[in-house]
Formats: C-alpha cells, sequence, structure tokens
C-alpha cells in the first residue's frame, strides 16, 4: 500500500498493525535472520528466566542461604544485563531495517548488523533516561504501596482506596506512558541526530495528540505479554503441581516462545511506523535522501551535515 504523508495521521490502530505485519515481506531474509539471532534469544530468555529462578528460590538453602542468594543475585544481574543488551540490538537493527525499507536503500542482513555498533550507544544513553525516570516513578509507586499497607493494617477503608487508586493510575497510565515515550525516543535516536534527554523531549513532543495511541499500542503490547507470561509459568513452570505431562509443557513452552517472538517482533515494527504517524500527525516531513545519507552515516558512508530530517513522500 503506498500512502502519501498527509494520509498517515490518519491512520488508525488497525491501519498500523496491517503496515507494520507486511513491512518483513519486503525484505525476507533480512528479518528472518534479526528474528532468528536477536528477537528470538530475547523473547526466550524473558519466559525460559522464571524455569532456572524458580528452583533457585524453591530450594534456598537453610545452611547457606547467603550463598544462594548470592547466586540467585548473580543470575538475575547477568539477565538483565543479556535482556538489555538483546533489547537494544533488536530495536536498532529493525529501526535501521524498516528505514532502509523506507528511504529504498539496499538493506540486507550485514548491512543492518554493520549498523548496530553505532546506533547502540545513542540508544544506551537515550535508555539511561529513561532508567533515571523509571527509578523516579518506581519510587513514588512503592511509596505507595507502603501506604496502602499501613492503610490495610489501620483498616482504614479510605485510604486503602485511596491508595489502590493512585497505584492503578500510575502503573495503567503513567508505567504505559513511560513506555510509550521511550519506544518512540529510541526510534527518534535512530532516524534523527539527537540523543538522550534530547530524543525524550522530541518524543514527548511527538507524541502530543496521539497519546491515546500510543497507550494503547503500549498497553496491548504489554497486556498479551502478560497473558503469554502467565500461561509459561502455569503450564510450563509450574505445570507439574497441576499434573501436566512433559511433553505438554514442552509443547506449549514452545508455542508460547514462539508467539512471543512474533508479538515482539511486530512490537518493533510498530513502534517504527508509530513514528511515521506521529510525524505526519505534526505534519514534519522526511526527506528519503536526507534519511538515507543519516543511515548511510552508521555504516561509514560520507554524510553531509544536516541540522535536522525532513520528510516528504513516504511510501508505506
Amino acid at each position: 500500500m503506498d500512502l502519501e504523508p498527509e494520509q498517515l495521521q490518519y491512520l488508525r490502530i488497525p491501519s498500523i498493525l496491517r503496515e507494520s505485519v507486511g513491512i518483513p515481506g519486503r525484505s525476507p531474509r533480512t528479518f528472518f535472520l534479526i528474528t532468528l539471532t536477536l528477537v528470538f534469544p530475547l523473547s526466550f530468555a524473558i519466559l525460559a528466566h522464571s524455569l532456572f529462578t524458580h528452583p533457585l528460590l524453591s530450594h534456598l538453602s537453610s545452611r547457606s542461604p547467603s550463598h544462594d542468594l548470592t547466586l540467585i543475585l548473580t543470575f538475575q544481574s547477568f539477565y538483565l544485563l543479556f535482556l538489555f543488551t538483546f533489547s537494544l540490538l533488536s530495536t536498532a537493527s529493525v529501526v535501521f531495517s524498516v528505514a532502509s525499507l523506507y528511504s529504498s536503500k539496499p538493506l540486507s542482513f550485514s548491512s543492518a548488523l554493520s549498523s548496530i555498533p553505532s546506533i547502540f550507544r545513542r540508544l544506551f544513553l537515550t535508555f539511561l533516561w529513561v532508567a533515571l525516570l523509571m527509578i523516579a516513578y518506581n519510587i513514588v509507586l512503592v511509596a505507595f504501596f507502603v501506604v496502602l499497607l499501613i492503610a490495610l493494617d489501620d483498616n482504614n477503608p479510605l485510604l486503602v482506596l485511596l491508595s489502590l487508586s493512585v497505584i492503578l493510575f500510575l502503573f495503567l497510565g503513567v508505567h504505559v506512558y513511560i513506555t510509550a515515550l521511550w519506544h518512540l525516543a529510541s526510534v527518534v535516536s535512530v532516524l534523527e541526530p539527537v540523543y538522550g534527554l534530547a530524543a525524550m523531549r522530541k518524543s514527548y513532543e511527538l507524541l502530543k495528540g496521539r497519546v491515546w495511541m500510543g497507550w494503547s499500542l503500549v498497553f496491548w503490547y504489554l497486556f498479551i505479554c502478560g497473558v503469554i507470561n502467565g500461561l509459561f509459568g502455569g503450564v510450563v513452570v509450574h505445570g507439574d503441581e497441576y499434573g501436566y505431562g512433559i511433553f505438554m509443557r514442552i509443547l506449549v513452552g514452545g508455542l508460547l516462545v514462539g508467539i512471543l517472538v512474533m508479538v515482539n517482533l511486530i512490537g518493533l515494527l510498530v513502534q517504527s511506523v508509530f513514528y511515521y504517524v506521529c510525524k505526519s500527525y505534526h505534519h514534519q516531513s522526511i526527506d528519503k535522501l536526507a534519511l538515507n545519507d543519516h543511515l548511510g552515516g552508521y555504516l561509514g558512508e560520507y554524510v553531509p551535515l544536516k541540522s535536522s530530517i525532513q520528510m516528504e513522500n513516504l511510501d508505506m
């Protein structure tokens, strides 16, 4: 489907999903290899994590609890490092690949991988600012959980209701919004000459007028991931407790990993398309030649100095 820039701003969520799902078909080998080498390990780690932590938590030794806790903390540290690394790698490769297709730049798996080292630093600095924002968010969230516990202990129904309402608002409102801000800022960090706090500010500006759409996309992504994790925990991790055989657990586990791989890939594609939708909504154009030059800079190609990326005709 070929859409003019002015048409992009009118796209709704079903259309964004259709556009996103159709992108891999334009370079199937590249996206297959990206999925296999980056998105699959990320998705597998997310689900398999509980397979390793559950036995560790269940068999904490009473004779050496400090040793077991050290083992758990070490495992968690390596897991978070792996998760963080592959999340940024997947984002860098997918956003670069989608932008290359939109700017008519030749795309291959090797070119997508070659772009990662330059993009990774930008995404990392943007993530640091998001992490600071999430730390502040979690401090507030924990504070209201403490208030909730105090209210329950004091049997104060009004304070319980108030604290629960705030906690619900923080999770469904603030947490989802920050996640949408982060995902859009990640795309900005790749496609525009800004990153870090500047990318967060640009993301904030782009989300204006499209907050509800961004919130909905992130909410349903998190909801689907939550359902997949819940099913994996119930059937695969704790399946023996409910009478599920090993064959059933392996079958369901493999199926859920495959579904999560597709969900994560589509999520990465959606955040790229959503960026173009937001740009179009604010009547900000992108010059395909300028974008081509900008992407070439990640591959060591000559890039003329440009103060901004402007956009004109975008084929979707």
